[in-house]
C-alpha cells in the first residue's frame, strides 16, 4: 500500500541504466509521530506551561531534603534489611522456579506445541501484571507486610527470568542435546550435560540483573503495605518530612549502588 502510495523513484544514469530508488519514509514517520504526540497531548492534558511554572516546586523540595535527618538513621536500619531480605528471597526463588518453566516453554526441549504455547503464555500474562498491583493483590491474600512484597517479587522474577532464559534455550546448539538423547539419556539429563552449561552463564548474570532492579521495585512496594522501607518512605511523603525523606532516599542509593558493584564484578567474571 506504501508503494502505492509513495512510488519508487525512477533515476536514468549517464551510461543509459536505470535505476530505481524506494521513496523515503522518513517524512511520513515524523508526521505520524507528530500527530500522535498531539493526539497523547490531548488525551493526558498534559501543559507545557504548568509544566514551566512549577518545576521549581520540585527544586523546593529537593532543597528541604537536604540536609538529611542523620538522627534519622538509626530507624532505617530494620526496615532497610527487611527490604534487602524481601528482595533476595524473592529474587532467589524467582531464579529457582523459572528454571523448570523455561524448560517448559523452550519449543526445542517440549515437542508438544501446546505445552511452550500455553506456558509463555501464562508468562507472558505475568509480565503484564505490574508488581504493584500483584503486591496489593498479595496484601489481600497475605496480610501486609513483607510476605506480599515477597510473593510480588517473586513473580516478577520468574516472568522476567523465565521469559528470557527461554530464549537462549531455543537459541542454544542441540548438537549434544540430540546425541544423548539418542544415546538413552532422559530430556532432563540430556538438558542438564548439554544446554544448562551453555546458558549458565547468562542465567546467573540475568538473575544478577533482575536482583538489582528488584531492591529497587521493594522500595515502593511499601506504598501498598508491602512492608520494607518503602513504608516509611510513604510515610514521611505523607507528612512532608523531606528532610526524613532525604535520609531514606541517600540510604537507598548507596545501597543500590553497592548491591549494583558487587553484582557488576561477579556478571563480568561470569561472561
Amino acid at each position: 500500500m506504501l508503494t502505492k502510495l509513495f512510488p519508487p523513484k525512477t533515476i536514468e544514469l549517464p551510461n543509459g541504466k536505470i535505476v530505481i530508488q524506494k521513496r523515503s519514509m522518513t517524512p511520513l514517520t515524523i508526521l505520524v509521530t507528530i500527530v500522535l504526540t498531539y493526539i497523547s497531548v490531548r488525551i493526558t492534558d498534559f501543559d507545557l506551561q504548568i509544566l514551566v511554572e512549577r518545576i521549581k516546586e520540585f527544586f523546593v523540595i529537593l532543597n528541604k531534603m537536604v540536609p538529611p535527618t542523620w538522627d534519622y538513621m538509626p530507624k532505617l536500619w530494620e526496615p532497610l534489611v527487611a527490604t534487602i531480605k524481601m528482595s533476595l528471597f524473592g529474587s532467589v526463588l524467582g531464579a529457582i522456579f523459572a528454571l523448570p518453566i523455561a524448560m517448559l516453554a523452550a519449543s526445542n526441549i517440549n515437542r508438544t506445541r501446546w505445552i511452550p504455547a500455553v506456558t509463555k503464555f501464562i508468562l507472558s500474562i505475568l509480565r503484564t501484571l505490574p508488581t504493584l498491583v500483584v503486591a496489593l493483590i498479595a496484601t489481600f491474600i497475605f496480610g501486609l507486610g513483607t510476605m506480599a512484597g515477597t510473593v510480588a517479587i517473586f513473580l516478577f522474577t520468574v516472568a522476567y527470568i523465565g521469559k528470557l532464559l527461554y530464549e537462549q534455550i531455543e537459541n542454544a546448539n542441540m548438537g549434544a542435546y540430540e546425541a544423548m538423547n539418542a544415546m538413552g539419556l532422559t530430556t532432563i539429563q540430556s538438558f542438564r550435560y548439554a544446554i544448562f552449561p551453555q546458558v549458565l552463564p547468562n542465567y546467573l548474570s540475568t538473575s544478577l540483573f533482575c536482583f538489582e532492579g528488584n531492591v529497587r521495585y521493594a522500595s515502593i512496594l511499601g506504598y501498598v503495605g508491602a512492608g520494607g522501607i518503602g513504608l516509611l518512605l510513604n510515610e514521611s511523603l505523607g507528612w512532608r518530612n523531606y528532610a526524613n525523606v532525604g535520609m531514606i532516599l541517600l540510604m537507598l542509593a548507596v545501597t543500590v549502588y553497592l548491591i549494583e558493584t558487587i553484582s557488576e564484578y561477579f556478571r563480568k567474571k561470569l561472561m
